[in-house]
């Protein structure tokens, strides 16, 4: 998957099968409270550089590599 250097966009990633699949599985919260509205504007590098203090590098790179290989 073309994750146009970190610029997609999390509504793209949800609407995307296999995406919103790897985002279910690796962060379950968000199969709780997908995205909606200006939440699906956010990008994927936007998310990243919020999360990064509460998420381990190692699981952020997984995610980034499994969704690069859909």
């Amino acid at each position: 998957m073309n994750l146009k250097n970190n610029k997609i966009t999390m509504g793209e990633l949800w609407d995307h099968p296999g995406a919103s699949a790897v985002l279910r599985r690796k962060i379950p919260v968000t199969a709780k409270n997908p995205p909606r509205g200006a939440a699906r504007t956010v990008t994927l590098e936007q998310l990243m550089a919020v999360a990064e203090p509460y998420v381990k590098p190692k699981l952020i790179q997984d995610i980034l590599k499994e969704l690069q290989q859909l």
